[in-house]
């Protein structure tokens, strides 16, 4: 046996968990379990480039914000099956829309517990209503958010958070972020879910972090930002009910930036 494969063969009993590869990842979003609604936003959300870019792997410790839904649970989940790698974190209480959050927590969860079979498994953490939450110091590899910080900072309360965060991450490691982007020339701020790109890169470098990289992976240069009823009129959501369906839908998703952070040491 050469030294090479005894290298392969020693790192896999070291860390007790396969290496990662791409064509995991692909198969993870190709998983055929996946909801068919949520494989139709592939096009839009990107998801292969966009976990490639924050450089998952199922060696490392991997924590997800906040996930909705689970649109991007069921891929990760998925992809980390078995490595014993994958938390995701949750409202204990929800410190805001608290009916609607509590009830997409409920079906989250009963739809990832009849479905680990197909997905895998995860541990929870659970965040508070003033958005902390308890973890091991410096324990992740890599925390993710798709889609929230508007929430957290319309809320007041993102600092706390993104401080929940940074002690959670081991030093160096990384927090990816996907947001909506507003406009630099906006006034008002994150109230209709956009925030523009500068002050948020700005506002977590703040808090400990630091800027590694952007991404253009999800962007959509025709999203116009200009929507009464803000970010929500685009789909999936379509906030407008039929008023302008055909439009929204011809739009696609929101223009989102893509940003790679990593805690300093």
């Amino acid at each position: 046996m050469n030294l090479f494969i005894k290298l392969i063969i020693f790192t896999i009993i070291l860390y007790k968990t396969p290496l990662s590869s791409k064509e995991d990842l692909i198969s993870a979003v190709e998983n055929k379990y996946r909801s068919e609604e949520n494989v139709k936003r592939d096009k839009f959300r990107n998801p292969i480039e966009t976990l490639e870019f924050f450089g998952l792997s199922k060696n490392l410790k991997v924590l997800e914000i906040t996930p909705g839904r689970g649109w991007y649970t069921e891929i990760l989940s998925h992809y980390m099956k078995n490595s014993n790698n994958f938390y995701v974190a949750t409202y204990k209480q929800p410190p805001f829309a608290e009916e609607i959050i509590t009830k997409i927590q409920k079906e989250f969860y009963n739809y990832f517990n009849i479905n680990r079979e197909k997905f895998g498994d995860f541990k929870t953490i659970y965040i508070d209503k003033n958005l902390n939450f308890d973890s091991k110091e410096s324990y992740f590899d890599i925390i993710l958010t798709f889609r929230n910080t508007h929430n957290f900072l319309n809320h007041n309360k993102s600092e706390n958070i993104l401080n929940s965060i940074h002690k959670a991450l081991k030093p160096g490691g990384v927090l990816g972020v996907v947001q909506h982007r507003a406009d630099e020339s906006l006034i008002k701020n994150f109230e209709k879910g956009y925030v523009k790109e500068s002050f948020l890169i700005d506002h977590i470098q703040k808090q400990g972090f630091e800027l590694v990289e952007r991404s253009n992976i999800n962007q959509n240069t025709k999203d116009l930002k200009n929507y009464k009823k803000g970010v929500w009129s685009l789909p999936p959501r379509y906030a407008n009910g039929k008023e302008n369906k055909d439009y929204f839908k011809s739009i696609g998703e929101s223009d989102r930036m893509t940003l790679k952070f990593r805690k300093n040491k």
